[in-house]
């Protein structure tokens, strides 16, 4: 067990064959900051739905994301939206700022057994963000909200649909999430769990919920680059 961000040892992933991304800021690193234009996206339209001042409708939106998983959940329960309409107005962004990560492809090709995508976003975004970066070919399926009817992470339903459909086996599979709570399902499932946090804090804005801290034992492994990690087990 680990705290600091580090390589790892090729012996914890020996026997690993389904290997589980989350989408934003895993498969593409936070400082791209793609995140922040669906999130404007997301105040934009609670500001809409419900005739808020944009700082209200932020407020509001974020505290739907703490209590429930995603401001979608949330808009549902207590506003009782069509997800559909949603989904398609908050991920209406400029996919432009990715480009293609050759070597991160390549580790991700290399990875054996099968590759999941594991989203609270849709499937559209994630075919569109996995292509930008020239990694969708490498995945073997998408898991996203839709699927998960609607129910996000880190509801332990939805982590139960998502092994139940793919016939996952936890004790041979590992996870790689940008957010500590989405980690604390897996690990009790007996998977292998790898933390992504910023290479720089600096001018990075996270919740208090978002961030690792030293009691995080459900955590692994912690690491800024997920190219070098993924590319030090090939």
């Amino acid at each position: 067990m680990t705290k600091t961000k580090t390589l790892p040892r090729p012996a914890d992933f020996s026997d690993i064959r389904d290997w589980v991304f989350d989408l934003d800021n895993t498969l593409y690193p936070h400082h791209i900051d793609l995140f922040s234009q669906i999130d404007k996206n997301m105040t934009a339209y609670v500001s809409a739905l419900l005739q808020m001042e944009r700082d209200e409708a932020r407020k509001l939106q974020k505290q739907y994301y703490l209590n429930h998983g995603t401001t979608l959940q949330g808009l549902m329960i207590h506003h009782r939206i069509d997800p559909n309409d949603f989904l398609e107005k908050a991920h209406a962004i400029d996919y432009s700022v990715l480009t293609p990560q050759p070597r991160l492809a390549a580790a991700i090709k290399a990875l054996p057994g099968r590759k999941f995508i594991f989203t609270n976003g849709s499937v559209k975004h994630a075919q569109a963000a996995a292509g930008a970066l020239g990694i969708l070919d490498h995945f073997d399926d998408i898991f996203d909200i839709v699927a998960a009817d609607y129910v996000p992470k880190p509801a332990g339903s939805t982590y139960d649909k998502f092994m139940s459909l793919n016939r996952v086996d936890t004790k041979r599979a590992a996870m790689f999430e940008d957010l500590p709570r989405n980690l604390t399902v897996p690990k009790a499932l007996g998977m292998t769990t790898v933390l992504l946090v910023p290479q720089n804090l600096e001018g990075i804005v996270v919740e208090w919920w978002e961030k690792a801290s030293g009691k995080d034992d459900h955590i692994d492994y912690v690491t800024d680059d997920l190219t070098v990690f993924l590319e030090a087990l090939i």
